[in-house]
């Protein structure tokens, strides 16, 4: 429709919900990326111009931080992945509009954790104690 005034979506609404439960509330998520990667091949004869043609694709790490609360599921899911036993999880993140209903999904398959940080203490500080968790998965697909 033309004329139609289309407001983009804030980046503070959102929801992570790990193999279909939301684990609490998150401050960030970042990492929702894919490149692909390209190889350069000159053509004989064309001396100014080098073709760039696409050799695969890689995503970055999911991380996800929130604010360190009674729940240590994350702590534990990471801790599995350290003593051998490694759970692979369905991660989505899910972005709302101004009214709170979904708009976009963004999914990871078989995610699983590859580092856990613990927040920074600082006595002259009142900031909130943050843990963050890096998850590597197999792709990332746009719903």
């Amino acid at each position: 429709m033309i004329g139609k005034r289309l407001d983009p979506y804030l980046s503070y609404k959102f929801r992570v919900e790990i193999d279909s439960l939301i684990v609490g509330g998150f401050s960030e998520v970042s990492g929702l990326q894919v490149e692909t990667e390209t190889e350069d091949r000159r053509e004989g004869g064309v001396n100014d111009f080098v073709h760039k043609l696409p050799k695969g694709s890689k995503q970055a790490n999911i991380t996800l931080k929130r604010g360190i609360t009674e729940s240590d599921t994350l702590w534990k899911w990471q801790q599995d992945v350290v003593n051998g036993k490694v759970e692979r999880k369905t991660v989505r993140i899910i972005l709302l509009d101004a009214q709170e209903n979904e708009k976009w999904y963004w999914t990871f398959e078989n995610a699983y954790p590859v580092k856990w940080q613990g927040p920074d203490f600082k006595a002259d500080s009142s900031t909130t104690a943050i843990e963050t968790l890096e998850l590597a998965h197999h792709g990332l697909k746009k719903e």
